[in-house]
């Protein structure tokens, strides 16, 4: 089932790359999240997103602007990735439902076991106001990120 614009945020709660827990509606009332799920970690293409995310997070909201990275890796391969690349903002394992969150908001693929690039921005009431979905292979344009962002 799909998630639209408009429609409230799925609420979940994930382990982040440390094994502290990370629930969405935690930030209600306090931060925009910008929601990212992305296939794997490690990948080039989810390197290249992710670390722009990381370099350009101060233009994209700063610090009323919350980014959760979403995967179906599990909580140790993030650690070690993101040890690695030095991010600082939460990857979430959506490793057990396998997938279980990425379904919840559309952006699981079934044959492959992984999710797809989908990316939604909830305002701080938990409302979805803006989202896109890309193919495994192409990656996202982070300006669009700031134009949704702006608009908010």
């Amino acid at each position: 089932m799909a998630v639209n614009v408009g429609d409230l945020a799925p609420d979940f709660e994930l382990k982040d790359q440390h094994g502290t827990p990370v629930k969405l509606s935690d930030f209600r009332g306090d931060k925009t999240v910008v929601l990212v799920f992305y296939p794997l970690a490690f990948s080039g293409v989810c390197t290249g997103e992710l670390c722009a995310i990381r370099d350009e997070l101060p233009t994209l909201g700063g610090d009323d602007v919350q980014v959760l990275a979403v995967s179906v890796d599990s909580v140790f391969a993030l650690r070690a990735w993101a040890d690695q690349e030095k991010y600082q903002f939460p990857l979430l394992s959506d490793f057990w439902p396998h997938g279980g969150v990425a379904q919840s908001y559309g952006v699981f693929d079934e044959t492959k076991g992984l999710a797809t690039r989908g990316t939604f921005i909830i305002d701080t009431e938990g409302v979805v106001r803006w989202k896109v979905e890309n193919a495994i292979p192409d990656a996202r344009d982070l300006d669009e990120y700031r134009k949704a962002l702006a608009a908010l």
